[in-house]
């Protein structure tokens, strides 16, 4: 019999995985026995490479054939890219063509040899498509060896873009000099700047107008730079169809800002400009839209009174706001059923038109409208079953385990890499090795490889994956319990609602326990370090700086705390304080200010930004998700939506609850991969928008 081969490098843990799922108990725990010490001294190898040299490899001796040993070699020459020469990034590649580790190894060590000016090693590496710094760059290279450039084919595609990198500049002023950048070329990049609001762009390349013409172009980067000085300075410019869209620009940008300011300066230059009909209803539709989200007393008939080609879906939406705000119920029935069909079919605005039949003591059709809004898993669906005190409606589909499928799933050498990395802490790696392995995976894969992930707590796999259509099904999936965190307990002893901590946490993280915020709130909860520490000394718990708010424990027992602290501001409402933890304490507390009267269901619905008025929906309905998850049933919503200045009590066994149903269970469809929005819990800016 010939000697059988050794097996292949990666194939090592799918024997060692798949014998764990199969096999006796003894096996299954040597096989992880055996790939625990493989994980460990992984971790101390990694760590050894990432500071340079050689030395990683005597700590790596039994890895080769696990499947993150390539990462490892990449870290050593990723940490020494400014002394490794083409040959020894080259032979890396070789082996190890298809990798990650190899595509970041190439794009880094291309960005070196253009830091050294080695264009000749560049050109023989570079691959197009690895963005526009090295697109640049390799045009750099060719300009050096005197090559003159093509519009069309060199700089078509880059020129599309409103901004690009630093690399690009000397490019673009060789494009210059060759006279490929005329006037027109200019102003169609100009134009698409100023519509991505890049005045930086415009302001770089007016130097490369005519006087007159770079004036034009200056005073449309003042616009989106410094709006309040542009319309300053507007009065003594002259009427020219550059100037009039830069006071366009300059008024709907203040109009966000300042909506009383832009409103004076409308009145003063919309007699010295001939603007066009389309920017005319810009402007009045900024001003509108602006003045109630800055409470007007006006704002109801500024937006009413909106010329049709003026309104957008923005526009009409706001005019049911305010008018919610006011309470003038025939209003919001006119409001709504000024909007399109489509629009007025929104779960949101099927939800107040039925409180607004109810308010004018319409009953039948009040009733009527309720139970259409109600058919609706959301928010505003469970308002209006609670309108009705009827059950919740939740078409749960059930995750099929297909153990020959999870197999296959174990089988492909990306999912090997990424479960590995995952199961090492290297989250950020791990990710994208499961969006490439997965990139064309049919919908049984994905359900199979979801059903893998959760079972090692990789929670937010099944978020990003079953993120749209029937996919959304998955709600056993999509709403993890991690018992290992300790939410429940971590809640409990905070004193909130564990449903509610489970539901800031799926909305802030989405279960990623390395999310970072570019306010810098961190972890499961997003808290931001400063915030954190002065949590922990309040609270009398341990402290061991930023880092340690990427442990789950560490973070849910100062994010409960937190959210604690938070409610006690508002009399424990959950409502409010998830407000305030997203847009911060001081802007509720404007909020309340101004309209602290109205019920909650108004009160969320008139908030200015965007961004709360959906953070609070969906933690509230996350919440409700969150209660039938732990509880089978579910405290109503509007027990959570307690009145401004009523104190909040948590929901006990004695309360009643709403069950759960679905009249028409849902058929398993194929699920998206796309990713899921980003999450964030940086302070919401953005208003009406």
């Amino acid at each position: 019999m010939a000697p059988q081969a050794a097996p292949r490098p990666g194939r090592r843990l799918l024997i060692a995985l798949i014998s764990w799922m199969l096999v006796g108990p003894a096996s299954a725990q040597t096989d992880t026995a055996t790939l625990e010490a493989q994980r460990a001294a992984f971790k101390q190898a990694y760590t050894a490479a990432s500071q340079g040299g050689d030395s990683w490899r005597a700590l790596a001796s039994s890895l080769q054939n696990y499947p993150l040993y390539p990462y490892l070699q990449a870290a050593s020459l990723e940490h020494d890219i400014q002394l490794v020469d083409r040959p020894v990034v080259e032979a890396y590649l070789k082996q190890y063509p298809d990798l990650i580790p190899a595509d970041d190894l190439r794009r880094n060590f291309l960005q070196e040899l253009a830091r050294r000016q080695d264009w000749s090693n560049f050109q023989a590496m570079y691959q197009p498509g690895l963005g526009d710094a090295l697109t640049c760059d390799a045009l750099q290279g060719r300009l050096e060896g005197g090559t003159t450039l093509d519009f069309d084919k060199d700089l078509a595609a880059l020129w599309t873009e409103p901004t690009l990198p630093s690399a690009c500049d000397p490019v673009l002023q060789a494009a210059h000099d060759q006279g490929l950048l005329t006037p027109e070329r200019i102003w169609a990049r100009i134009d698409l700047a100023a519509d991505a609001g890049k005045g930086g762009t415009i302001s770089s390349m007016s130097p490369w107008l005519s006087d007159e013409d770079a004036k034009a172009a200056q005073r449309l980067a003042l616009a989106l730079n410094d709006p309040a000085a542009a319309v300053r300075a507007a009065p003594s410019w002259p009427d020219t169809a550059r100037t009039r869209q830069a006071a366009t620009l300059a008024l709907v940008r203040l109009a966000r800002r300042q909506s009383d300011t832009a409103d004076t300066a409308w009145q003063n230059l919309q007699n010295q400009f001939h603007f066009a009909p389309t920017q005319r209803d810009n402007i009045l539709n900024a001003l509108a839209l602006f003045h109630a989200t800055d409470y007007d007393p006006n704002a109801l008939a500024r937006l009413i009174d909106l010329p049709p080609t003026a309104q957008t879906d923005i526009s009409r939406e706001w005019r049911v706001r305010v008018a919610l705000a006011e309470q003038d119920w025939k209003a919001v029935l006119a409001a709504i059923d000024a909007m399109p069909p489509a629009q007025q079919q929104n779960d949101e605005w099927l939800y107040f038109r039925a409180r607004a039949l109810s308010a004018l003591g319409q009953t039948d059709q009040a009733q009527h409208a309720y139970a259409t809004a109600a058919a609706q898993s959301s928010y505003f669906g469970y308002l209006a079953a609670d309108h009705q005190g009827t059950s919740y409606s939740l078409c749960v589909l059930h995750p099929v385990v297909n153990p020959q499928g999870e197999q296959s799933v174990l089988a492909m050498p990306g999912m090997q890499r990424a479960f590995e990395l995952f199961a090492v802490d290297m989250l950020k790696p791990a990710r994208r090795e499961w969006t490439q392995a997965l990139a064309n995976a049919d919908a049984q894969t994905l359900r199979q490889a979801v059903n893998l992930a959760d079972q090692r707590g990789w929670y937010d796999r099944a978020i990003f994956t079953f993120n749209n259509g029937q996919g959304l099904g998955y709600y056993t999936l999509r709403f993890p319990l991690a018992s290992q965190d300790g939410v429940v307990q971590q809640a409990e002893e905070a004193g909130i609602d564990p449903a509610w901590a489970y539901g800031i946490l799926r909305q802030e993280s989405a279960w990623m326990s390395d999310a970072r915020s570019g306010a810098d709130a961190r972890g499961l909860m997003q808290l931001v370090p400063d915030t954190a520490a002065e949590v922990a000394r309040r609270n009398g718990l341990p402290w061991n700086g930023g880092n340690s708010l990427y442990d789950p424990a560490v973070n849910i027992a100062l994010g409960t705390r937190y959210l604690a602290q938070m409610a006690g501001r508002f009399n424990g409402a959950p409502w409010l304080a998830s407000a305030a933890y997203n847009a911060g304490a001081g802007r509720v507390n404007q909020w309340l200010d101004a309209r602290g009267t109205l019920p909650p269901d108004l009160f969320v619905a008139t908030m200015p930004f965007k961004e709360t008025r959906e953070y609070v929906a969906r933690v509230m309905y996350y919440s409700v998700i969150y209660d039938w998850r732990l509880h089978g049933t579910a405290a109503p919503m509007s027990t959570r939506m307690t009145p401004i200045g009523q104190p909040y009590s948590r929901p006990d066994a004695n309360d009643s609850r709403r069950n759960i149903s679905c009249a028409t269970p849902p058929e398993a469809a194929p699920a998206s991969s796309a990713p899921a929005p980003s999450t964030s819990s940086a302070p919401a800016t953005d208003k009406a928008r």
